[in-house]
């Protein structure tokens, strides 16, 4: 059985208009808090959330409803950060909307542990004698740091922002539950299906370099391997633009990438059957400008929708799942169980599908990628060839 066919839950919302458009007013009104260097939040959700700084404590904070209580106690919800991250925001971000529009009553306590053992423990250990209700594992490391310490654990855990859990080897299959505390949600889209969509795009595809930072280890074995092993297997050349040094990202992308255009030139002189694979690694992805100014006509396509932006600094186009989707499916998960409709263990892995597909015409038209009509009829995003947002596609909450 392919993993498509085992996806349960299926949900479809569209990809943001950019990370900074969605961000600008949460990061404004979060400036002057300890947590700001760590933490941002969307746009809007001060008017029903109050964010509180820990005063003896930078690395953590309370998120609290601004509605009065009543009609009995609130829930508890452990969120556990490894580290800042613009796409954590987003996550969250769609969490708290959420969470208020289903009128979930819940507090929540969000935690940097750094992914550091001693702080990642006091953290479990508070929660559990505050009997919290659930656990948020906000991205890969965290979900699996919990999944190494706290499999079984008394406190049920939703995945959320975190990538495949079967090919991380979390889980055994996409059919069925994990059997213990955890509920997983998956930021992938199955290669097959991935792979699809580019042979659809270039029929004729000779070439396919990937864009990976070295030391994201669920990106390499998630995003990275797979495409190349299906490339490999179909007789496309695979070219390995990995980054080493993630705090060097720039300049070795600015040597990287034309290196693998040179290799491109050898098969397709003209590069009209070659394309740039941009996985969803922080430290590559936020370098889109330094990979365009490098990348000559060669369309680069990003499993990121949030990628796909206003103006140039964009990828030609994406095929993935907005950290906004994913964000949502996690709320749906985390919301049953909160609820006790749904246990942790009985959750098949949650995947958004069909795919967020984001476009902007402007990037095609610069380097002159057509893009099929049928792209066009499903996507969640599209800029314009001035490079300016024309259609969002949002479907209603999940029940």
């Amino acid at each position: 059985m392919s993993p498509i066919s085992a996806i349960r839950g299926v949900l479809r919302t569209g990809a943001l208009a950019c990370l900074a458009a969605y961000l600008i007013c949460g990061a404004a009104l979060a400036a002057d808090q300890p947590f700001s260097r760590w933490f941002r939040y969307g746009r809007g959700l001060e008017n029903q959330w109050q964010f509180i700084a820990d005063a003896q404590d930078p690395m953590r904070l309370s998120i609290r409803p601004r509605t009065p209580d009543g009609g009995g106690p609130r829930k508890k919800v452990l969120v556990l950060y490894p580290r800042p991250s613009s796409a954590y925001d987003i996550a969250i971000s769609e969490v708290l909307k959420d969470f208020d529009r289903k009128e979930q009553r819940a507090s929540f306590t969000v935690v940097n542990f750094e992914l550091k053992d001693a702080v990642g423990q006091q953290a479990l250990r508070l929660a559990e004698q505050d009997q919290y209700d659930l656990i948020l594992a906000m991205g890969s490391e965290s979900t699996a740091w919990l999944y190494q310490h706290y499999r079984g654990g008394a406190i049920p855990v939703v995945s959320i922002c975190s990538k495949d859990p079967v090919q991380l080897g979390q889980m055994k299959g996409y059919d069925d539950g994990s059997g213990n505390n955890f509920a997983f949600t998956s930021l992938n889209v199955p290669v097959e299906v991935q792979m699809a969509y580019v042979m659809e795009l270039k029929p004729s595809l000779k070439n396919i370099a990937i864009l990976v930072d070295s030391k994201n280890i669920s990106a390499v074995q998630t995003q990275a391997e797979p495409i190349a092993a299906y490339a490999r297997e179909h007789g496309i050349q695979v070219i390995s633009v990995a980054v080493k040094q993630p705090e060097n990202t720039r300049e070795e992308l600015s040597r990287l990438v034309p290196q693998a255009v040179q290799m491109m030139r050898k098969t397709d002189p003209d590069l009209g059957n070659s394309l740039f694979w941009l996985t969803g690694s922080t430290s590559v992805f936020t370098e889109i400008h330094t990979i365009n100014q490098y990348s000559d006509r060669v369309p680069v396509i990003s499993v990121v929708p949030e990628i796909v932006a206003e103006g140039d600094d964009t990828a030609a186009l994406s095929i993935g799942i907005s950290f906004q989707s994913n964000g949502h499916l996690a709320a749906v998960y985390a919301d049953q169980i909160l609820r006790g409709t749904a246990r942790p263990g009985e959750l098949a892995v949650g995947i958004v599908s069909p795919p967020d597909i984001s476009i902007s015409f402007l990037k095609a038209r610069q380097i002159g990628m057509k893009v099929p009509f049928d792209f066009f009829e499903s996507a969640s995003f599209i800029y314009d060839y001035n490079g300016r947002p024309v259609r969002s596609i949002m479907s209603a909450p999940a029940n």
